[in-house]
C-alpha cells in the first residue's frame, strides 16, 4: 500500500495541472477558429468555446502513463485504449458529420466497439458482485454487459451535460466516490488508477463552471463516461458505480422513456431568464425538468441541486461498498 503513494500523488498532480494549464490556450484556439456555440441559458448572446475534450483526454493520457511507468498494469492500458476510442468517437460527433446525415446509430454502436480492449486484454471477471448476496457468475451474459456498459456510462454523462459545469462537477463527485469505494473493497491498485479521473474533472470544472468559458462537448463527456465505465468493469465494482451515477442514470432513463413523443423542449425561460419546467406534454421528461417542477430556479441553483443528488448517491455507493465487504 505504501509503495502506491508516490505514483498516486504524481499521477494526480499531472492529471490536474495538465488540464488546468492546457485549457486556457485551448479556449483561445477554439475561439480564434470560431469553434463556439451559444450558451442558450444566458440572456445575452454569449458564445462559449467547444469542444474541450482535447485537454481532458491529454490530462488522462499523461496521468495514466505516469501510473503505468510505476505499476506496469495491463488494466491501465485497457482504460487508456477504451477512453481514447471514446474521445475519438465524441470528437467525430462534435464535428456533426453523422448528426448532419441523421445517423443516430453511430454513437451507441461506436461506443460498444470502444469496449473491445477490455475483452481483448481479459481485464475483467465474469462475476457480478452484489451487496450482502455475494457474487453471481454470468460468463456469457457478462460479455454482453461490457458492450452495454461503456455506451451507457458514456451517453449518461453526455445526457446530463445540459448546464454550465454540471457534467464536470458531477464527475468530480461520482469519480471520487468510486475511488473511495475501490479503497473500501481493497482494490487498491485500481483505486489509484481511478484517481486521475477525479482530478481531471476538477481541473476542467474550473473553466466549465458558471459562467462557462468552455464546454466539454461530446468528446469530453464521452471521455468522462467511458473512463468511468471502464474503471467500474476493470475494478469489478459495476453495481457500486451504477449507484454513484444514479442521478445521471435516472436522467437518461427518463429521457429515453419519453423519446418517442419528443417535440418540445423540457425547459423554458422566465422573463428574468431563470429556468422553469415546460407545460408542453410532448416535451421529454428529464432530471432538470423534475427539479424545476416545484418552481423556477436559476441555472446555478439547478446545478447545485444535481450536485447534492450526486453527493447523496456517492454516499449510497460508499455504504454499498461497505456492504460488499460484509458479503465477501
Amino acid at each position: 500500500m505504501i509503495e502506491l503513494i508516490l505514483p498516486a500523488v504524481a499521477s494526480c498532480i499531472v492529471a490536474f495541472f495538465v488540464v488546468f494549464l492546457m485549457t486556457p490556450p485551448l479556449i483561445k484556439f477554439l475561439e480564434k477558429r470560431n469553434f463556439t456555440v451559444k450558451d442558450v441559458n444566458k440572456k445575452e448572446n454569449v458564445l462559449v468555446a467547444r469542444p474541450g475534450g482535447l485537454s481532458i483526454i491529454v490530462g488522462i493520457i499523461a496521468s495514466e502513463i505516469v501510473l503505468y511507468t510505476f505499476l506496469q498494469l495491463n488494466e491501465i492500458l485497457v482504460i487508456l485504449f477504451t477512453t481514447s476510442i471514446a474521445f475519438v468517437i465524441g470528437y467525430i460527433d462534435d464535428r456533426k458529420y453523422f448528426k448532419m446525415h441523421n445517423q443516430r446509430w453511430f454513437k451507441p454502436i461506436a461506443l460498444a466497439i470502444a469496449a473491445i480492449p477490455i475483452i481483448a486484454f481479459g481485464a475483467y471477471t465474469s462475476d457480478l458482485a452484489f451487496p450482502l448476496f455475494g457474487t453471481v457468475q454470468i460468463p456469457i451474459l457478462y460479455l454482453a454487459l461490457i458492450f452495454l456498459m461503456i455506451p451507457i456510462t458514456g451517453n449518461t454523462i453526455n445526457s446530463i451535460d445540459v448546464l454550465n459545469g454540471v457534467a464536470s462537477g458531477f464527475m468530480v463527485i461520482a469519480s471520487f466516490s468510486l475511488s473511495i469505494c475501490l479503497f473500501i473493497t481493497q482494490n487498491y491498485e485500481i483505486a489509484i488508477v481511478s484517481l486521475p479521473l477525479g482530478f481531471v474533472s476538477l481541473a476542467f470544472y474550473k473553466y466549465h463552471k458558471i459562467p462557462s468559458k468552455i464546454f466539454p462537448g461530446d468528446s469530453g463527456a464521452l471521455t468522462f463516461g467511458a473512463m468511468y465505465g471502464a474503471i467500474a468493469i476493470v475494478g469489478g465494482v459495476e453495481i457500486i458505480a451504477a449507484v454513484a451515477l444514479l442521478p445521471a442514470v435516472l436522467n437518461s432513463f427518463l429521457f429515453l422513456s419519453s423519446v418517442k413523443q419528443i417535440r418540445g423542449k423540457p425547459v423554458e425561460h422566465t422573463d428574468d431568464f431563470q429556468l422553469k419546467a415546460t407545460d408542453d406534454k410532448t416535451a421529454p421528461v428529464t432530471l432538470v425538468r423534475l427539479i424545476l417542477a416545484g418552481g423556477s430556479l436559476s441555472e446555478k441553483q439547478v446545478g447545485f441541486t444535481i450536485f447534492k443528488l450526486g453527493i447523496f448517491s456517492g454516499i449510497l455507493a460508499i455504504i454499498t461498498a461497505f456492504m460488499m465487504g460484509v458479503s465477501l
